[in-house]
């Protein structure tokens, strides 16, 4: 499979169980040794769908002197590996900018990063030439239901509606911005706005879209080697019917 970019782990992975994870940040894992260790667990979120109890699960070596020593990375679910470390979804796309393989994202003598915009803001990225400001705020998306529509969020967001109300000030003043998801499996076909988990994001993006904020998404196959950027995937901002996504997340909430 043809592939933008690859970015391969710090350090090899090692492999283990999910028991669970308690207090967002904390991951009980059974290594194959038989060892039970904690992983940080970087993503906070409601990880819906994910925590799934005897699901394989990989982890990366911390830096000594790290209260916890290791950090949860993947989990593999039936339709493949899933990347649930949040923190990668900047590497990646940074990874992406510098390569300049992407459409729109490749003339630029100036990459900064957490840049700082608005009121008290910080965008991820913002890119820059003598005649162009480019502004990329970067979502990492994980949920996926089995119409293979990858949503974003999985649960309200004030963060996320603000960096929308920012980026559409960027846009109205003669700047460009961007929103780039990070999708880190490979089971989604496009991703949208969910109406379902937060109504206020999912009405905010499609002003922003109106107002000429860009949607766009990456395809990132996780792998016990590293992560594959395979491409774009496209994101649709209309409206949907919610009585399907409704019953998928009724149905999800019902899995052990």
């Amino acid at each position: 499979v043809s592939e933008l970019v690859f970015v391969p782990h710090a350090a090899p992975l090692v492999a283990g169980q999910l028991i669970g994870r308690r207090k967002r940040f904390f991951a009980d894992v059974l290594l194959a040794s038989g060892e039970r260790v904690v992983a940080h667990c970087v993503n906070t979120g409601r990880m819906e769908g994910l925590l799934v109890p005897g699901r394989r699960v990989l982890l990366s070596p911390a830096r000594p002197g790290r209260k916890l020593a290791y950090t949860w990375e993947l989990l593999e679910l039936d339709s493949g590996w899933v990347g649930v470390n949040t923190i990668m979804a900047n590497r990646l796309v940074r990874a992406v900018l510098e390569a300049r393989v992407l459409r729109g994202f490749r003339r630029f003598t100036e990459l900064s990063a957490e840049y700082p915009y608005g009121k008290a803001s910080r965008v991820d990225f913002r890119l820059a030439s003598k005649s162009r400001e480019h502004f990329i705020e970067v979502k990492n998306c994980h949920l996926v239901y089995p119409d293979r529509v990858a949503y974003f969020p999985d649960a309200e967001s004030e963060r996320a509606l603000r960096h929308l109300e920012e980026l559409t000030r960027v846009v109205k003043s003669g700047r460009a911005a961007s929103v780039l998801f990070t999708v880190q499996r490979t089971d989604a076909r496009r991703v949208r706005p969910s109406d379902v988990h937060d109504p206020r994001f999912a009405a905010a993006a499609r002003r922003a879209g109106r107002a000429g904020v860009a949607f766009r998404a990456l395809e990132i196959r996780p792998t016990p080697l590293g992560y594959r950027v395979l491409g774009e995937l496209p994101v649709d901002l209309a409206p949907y019917d919610l009585t399907p996504v409704h019953r998928y997340r009724e149905a999800l909430a019902q899995t052990p």
